[in-house]
């Protein structure tokens, strides 16, 4: 690959395009995104609101604590936090600036103002289609397929946005140019100081909520129960170190994270053991981000057929990304990062996301120990192969097969999981 060329400025973008801060699990950050948005068209507060949602949205935004909420969770939560303290400008950071002395406007408004969810017919998996009244007043705002792509606002009838939301890219660079050679060749010429600050924010975000996650006590505590029981050699707390940022996240913490793929959970997966990696090896810098870049964007190309949400477990895919980055990081080729993600893959390919909650951190341990065995395999001459189950003889087959499993096979039991959910 050429520096400058069109395919190196595709890859590029698409890093920017991934690599940004989120506080709070996205999905209901993107509520609140919505929320917060559709009041400030409004001009006033509401008086009731209708909120009509996907079914992966009402999975993922059930079980997980709000931000600066004071601990409150669900679709409610999400939308009343937007509403009454969000900053619609901050998108994904909405309710990062937050005061503790207003946290209390956030319980007042569920209390004072009715809301209605509905379940969404629509065929978009990630779909938020928001109405805010005042009196005679109606704003409808919606954002579909990526959690800050608004593609229509009205306001009492009259069309002020409207985006074609026909494809399910939303707009961004087509994700189709990627392939695990182009991403290698890609992250071994890639001028340094192009992907420098993102990379460097992804870092410093990562290792802090991971840290956070370590200290106190969230959720099940898995990254330290990694470290207390399994020892603290580099594969341990690799896998610790991405479980903690699960761990806090999920439970509420209100530090930021830089996201891959739509999600915080993949971003943490995705960065935090190959930072580990690079680390306990004493690797430089450079390479260290280089690694990045493939772990980034691996996981990227694995999403790219699922899709942003779906029943496949997203750990999954970050931890094949994640180990593919260390596989890089100590090998330095094609053959060992394309090994290690179809030995992953063979090996955890089904595991169902159940929705955002504080035990997506176990799923993520579990994750990272299949990528990193998966590395284990390769190194030692063994491996899965092709005709293995729904493995084929080439590694960009392979991530097609997973993906059509994933997106079109699993579609039944993505609704059955909800009804589960739902059946309290």
């Amino acid at each position: 690959m050429e520096v400058g060329n069109k395919i190196y400025g595709q890859y590029l973008q698409i890093l920017r395009e991934e690599l940004i801060p989120a506080m709070g699990c996205t999905e209901p950050i993107a509520m609140a995104y919505a929320a917060a948005k559709a009041r400030q068209v409004l001009g006033e507060m509401p008086d009731k609101i209708d909120i009509v949602i996907s079914g992966n949205i009402i999975k993922n935004v059930k079980s997980v604590v709000v931000p600066n909420t004071g601990g409150l969770k669900g679709i409610t939560a999400a939308v009343a936090a937007g509403v009454t303290v969000g900053d619609a400008d901050r998108q994904l950071e909405v309710l990062a600036g937050v005061r503790e002395e207003d946290i209390h406007l956030i319980r007042e408004f569920m209390g004072s103002c009715p809301m209605t969810v509905m379940k969404s017919q629509s065929p978009k998996l990630l779909d938020i289609d928001l109405r805010l009244y005042k009196g005679t007043d109606c704003v409808r705002l919606r954002i579909a397929d990526y959690h800050t792509n608004i593609v229509l606002i009205e306001k009492n009838g009259d069309v002020l946005l409207q985006l074609d939301d026909a494809s399910d890219d939303g707009g961004e660079t087509d994700r189709s140019v990627l392939s695990v050679k182009g991403i290698v060749e890609f992250a071994e010429c890639v001028r340094i100081d192009d992907v420098r600050e993102l990379l460097e924010r992804q870092i410093a975000y990562n290792t802090a909520i991971s840290q956070e996650g370590l200290r106190g006590e969230y959720g099940a505590s898995v990254g330290k129960t990694l470290l207390s029981t399994r020892g603290s050699d580099v594969r341990v707390r690799a896998r610790a170190v991405a479980a903690a940022g699960s761990d806090a996240r999920m439970s509420g913490c209100e530090l930021p994270v830089v996201i891959v793929s739509g999600s915080g959970n993949q971003g943490m997966t995705a960065s935090l053991p190959v930072i580990v990696y690079a680390q306990d090896m004493g690797a430089d810098r450079d390479r260290l981000l280089r690694a990045l870049v493939v772990s980034n964007l691996v996981t990227v190309h694995q999403k790219t057929p699922i899709g942003r949400l779906s029943a496949f477990c997203g750990a999954v895919s970050a931890g094949c990304g994640a180990a593919a980055g260390v596989a890089w990081l100590c090998e330095g080729s094609v053959d060992a990062v394309s090994a290690t993600i179809t030995n992953t893959l063979g090996m955890i390919s089904g595991t169902v996301c159940d929705g955002a909650k504080p035990s997506c951190a176990t799923k993520i341990a579990s994750a990272v120990e299949a990528g990193l065995l998966g590395f284990d395999l390769y190194e030692r001459g063994k491996g899965l192969c092709g005709g293995d189950g729904i493995l084929k003889g080439d590694v960009e087959k392979t991530i097609e097969s997973v993906g059509k499993l994933a997106r079109e096979g699993m579609r039944e039991t993505d609704s059955e999981i909800l009804e589960i959910m739902l059946d309290d």
